[in-house]
């Protein structure tokens, strides 16, 4: 790697924030976040040290599924403002140095579509094949898998044809027909046309979804739509990635990476999300460091993004039944903070039990694990989740900037919001940007820090994990080294303090360890060993200095 890779290759040290436009602030008084109220708040998260800024769906949509229900791919929701407001925005941010994603969700649409309204009108119609179809009535029984005990098998009946099409998600979202080359010159249109309008890239929503070949169809290898695309994004801009959501075990992960770079940029690790979880209940890092070290090789060009908590269910699919039932027992203790018998609709902080040692470790481990931090909104201030509105909705509540009514989110009446904030202990009298803002020693102060030194180790971002041994099993030693240079975390998950020791056999005489979230110089003795005190929750970020390398810390 040159160091100069390290811009070419913006996705490999970048961090993501995700947001969504509805609840984040609302410019014009109605109750709804829109483009221009976070038009407000580019310079907010510009000094926060986000480096991409991730927009959920923004598109005309019934909003019955938060937005993932599309009704114009090339349309902004009015709700939100125009085309020129996005514009605008994303002008601003690429001025603040923060290029911006959009939200790709072309595994179906809404059923309000125009495309699906012309196929049910007539079996003759030229979006007819737009969509899946059967003749036959579907096999009794069958499960819709993504979401569970919500959405009734995956066909639907379409009364006036008598025909059934399918749904992999809900009824009202008919999955596109990938096999139909009409669909995947539409698809290209899409992308081509917000590219042109200044984003960066994309979060492609369930990829393997969008590369289920309908029954019967001519497609020899569903992936050649994926590289399909990613060649069409590079003609088009050379800088521009996709950012997959794959969840799926490792082993299968690893085909949508392509060979070379060829098909996703940036894939989400939910096997290590959940390993994550799993060791924090037990205090013990044994689960990630399994699930880390199981990781395959990926292209260099390609990136892994780790995160702690997204939009939707924190989901524990890829955990055992019983590993499952501890973060449950542990994290969701009350049946209603469960969804789909796989997930969690809670907010890291509550989750900790408002711990800030512990919340702190948290988001320190991330930002040293190797890939790119994704942060949702609302979690460099600590924001918990509204217990009172049911399923994954509950996390997606108004930002809280002050303490003010609403939260500072809306001037409207508090009937006309979006969504209602908390009103336990997390709600906005208590969590709150502005009262952060005064205070240093603040989450918001210290994520900003962790950014910070994040954007000035690439080791972070491009290098290759070592688990390094110590005898204490509730700390993790790991390292990261890149051509860069190495870097060495600490992580203590239990509530008790240690000593360890650990070497760093294979590094010069004279080396020593610097701290980039402290003040101290830690030399190495002759046999390249350490001791360390660490503390309950302690996180410690060690930069190996060498003697000579010249490297500013």
């Amino acid at each position: 790697m040159k160091i100069t890779d390290t811009s070419d290759l913006w996705w490999k040290s970048a961090v993501v924030y995700c947001l969504d436009v509805e609840t984040y602030l609302d410019g014009n008084g109605d109750g709804v976040g829109d483009f221009e109220g976070l038009g407000r708040r580019i310079d907010y998260l510009a000094q926060l040290g986000i480096t991409c800024l991730w927009l959920m769906p923004f598109y005309p949509s019934p909003d019955l599924d938060d937005g993932y229900d599309v009704t114009d791919f090339y349309g902004v929701d009015p709700r939100y403002g125009s085309h020129g407001d996005l514009v605008e925005v994303i002008r601003t941010a690429r001025d603040r140095g923060i290029r911006v994603i959009v939200d790709l969700v072309v595994n179906h649409t809404s059923d309000r579509h125009p495309w699906f309204r012309a196929a049910k009108r007539s079996k003759n119609s030229p979006f007819r094949d737009f969509y899946v179809w059967r003749s036959d009535p579907p096999p009794e029984g069958q499960v819709n898998a993504v979401f569970p005990g919500q959405a009734d098998g995956v066909w639907e009946l379409d009364e006036k044809s008598g025909e059934w099409y399918q749904h992999s998600f809900y009824e009202h979202q008919p999955d596109l027909n990938i096999a139909n080359p009409r669909v995947r010159d539409e698809i290209a249109k899409t992308i081509g046309f917000w590219l042109q309008l200044g984003v960066s890239g994309f979060r492609v929503d369930a990829v393997p979804f969008l590369l289920e070949v309908p029954e019967g169809a001519d497609i020899a290898d569903p992936h050649d739509l994926l590289r399909d695309i990613r060649a069409f994004l590079q003609r088009r801009s050379s800088e521009a990635i996709l950012l997959g959501e794959v969840n799926l075990p490792y082993d299968e992960q690893r085909a949508y990476f392509g060979d070379g770079a060829g098909e996703l940029s940036m894939q989400f690790d939910f096997v290590g999300m959940q390993a994550i979880y799993l060791s924090l209940v037990r205090a013990d890092p044994a689960s990630l460091v399994t699930a880390l070290t199981a990781r395959p090789l990926i292209p260099d060009e390609a990136q892994w993004a780790n995160f702690l908590r997204n939009h939707d269910e924190l989901t524990l699919d890829k955990l055992s039944d019983a590993e499952r039932q501890e973060v449950f027992d542990a994290f969701a203790p009350d049946e209603r903070q469960r969804v789909f018998g796989r997930g969690i609709t809670r907010r890291l902080p509550p989750m900790l039990g408002g711990d800030p040692r512990r919340i702190r470790m948290a988001y320190s481990l991330l930002f040293t694990l190797p890939g790119t931090p994704v942060l949702f909104y609302g979690e460099e201030i600590g924001m918990g989740e509204n217990t009172e509105i049911a399923g994954r909705e509950s996390v997606r509540t108004p930002m809280q900037w002050s303490r003010d009514r609403n939260g500072g989110f809306s001037d409207a009446a508090p009937s006309r919001l979006v969504a209602t904030p908390p009103g336990d202990g997390y709600a906005p009298a208590f969590v709150n940007v502005a009262a952060q803002l005064e205070d240093r020693g603040s989450l918001l102060h210290f994520m900003r820090d962790l950014i910070a030194r994040y954007r000035i180790s690439p080791e972070l971002g491009w290098g290759r994990f070592e688990p390094i041994d110590q005898d204490v099993t509730s700390v993790l030693v790991h390292s990261l080294r890149a051509d860069v240079g190495r870097m060495i975390a600490v992580h203590n998950f239990a509530d008790v303090p240690s000593r360890i020791a650990f070497a760093l056999g294979d590094e010069p005489a004279g080396s020593m360890l610097v701290d980039l979230l402290g003040s101290e110089r830690l030399p190495l003795d002759e046999r390249g060993r350490i001791e360390l005190d660490v503390s309950a929750y302690d996180y410690r970020w060690l930069r190996v200095s060498r003697p000579g390398d010249g490297r500013v810390t």
